[in-house]
């Protein structure tokens, strides 16, 4: 009578297996999270292609006009357009989370002053787009280029911008910007927090984080934002130096 032969792995054997697998998923998880993250940025690539046409469209039935609907509040001058031209990609009614066209895949943190919480130098995860009343992700270029006193009796606050411009009148189109990720503002990156370095003292902010942009003549580009440290505040106070690929002004 013959004996049964047992097959199976010793526990040296099992181990060298359990190894050889985590050195695989390391190798991997890499590449994985680099094509996640090129697929979050293609998707807002995208978002910004059709965003951007619906402006021009919006543009070319209002005489031109840029849509921005007037005031002082920082936020309302960026973000209210939506509302003036979302019909234009077929979204009608009032706004809402369901609005995907709006919505970043990569916004899922934020400085915690700009989401709601008193955490005023550090992230939090909450989305932009979760917020009412406009529900998106995005931000358009509407500063109107006016000086505005502040505390400081030496120093005047301006945002600049598309606010007061007709597009056609846009000097620069391939390099003024139109629509973007709404971290342009201060500015920091929702698709590559490794660019954020240093963070100035006075909010999470951070020279040279990359974000996805589109312009004026309709192109969409994933650049760096400049930040001064010596002015606080939004970054679109300040047209970049030379180096950089945009600009906030239409001359």
């Amino acid at each position: 009578m013959k004996r049964k032969t047992t097959i199976g792995f010793t526990l040296i054997e099992l181990l060298v297996v359990i190894a050889i697998i985590a050195v695989l998923a390391a190798l991997l998880l890499p590449v994985l999270s680099g094509a996640k993250a090129k697929t979050q940025r293609t998707v807002c690539m995208n978002n910004l292609r059709q965003i951007s046409l619906g402006v021009r469209m919006y543009s070319d039935d209002s005489n031109d006009a840029s849509p921005t609907p007037g005031g002082t509040n920082s936020m309302i001058v960026h973000t209210a357009y939506k509302e003036l031209m979302k019909h234009y990609v077929g979204l009608n009614g009032a706004s809402s989370p369901r609005d995907k066209l709006f919505a970043c895949p990569a916004d899922v943190f934020n400085p915690g002053f700009v989401v709601g919480t008193n955490s005023m130098h550090s992230f939090v995860e909450k989305s932009i787009h979760g917020f009412p009343p406009d529900y998106s992700s995005y931000v358009f270029n509407g500063g109107d280029n006016l000086p505005r006193p502040t505390k400081d009796p030496k120093r005047t606050f301006t945002m600049l911008g598309l606010g007061n411009a007709k597009l056609s009148s846009v000097k620069h189109p391939s390099r003024t910007i139109m629509v973007a990720e709404f971290p342009v503002i201060f500015p920091y990156s929702w698709h590559d927090p490794s660019s954020h370095g240093v963070t100035f003292p006075h909010l999470p902010q951070f020279n040279d984080s990359k974000d996805v942009v589109s312009f004026v003549d309709g192109h969409v580009s994933y650049i760096k934002i400049y930040c001064n440290p010596d002015i606080p505040g939004f970054a679109c106070q300040y047209n970049p130096p030379a180096t950089y690929d945009y600009q906030w002004t239409p001359d």
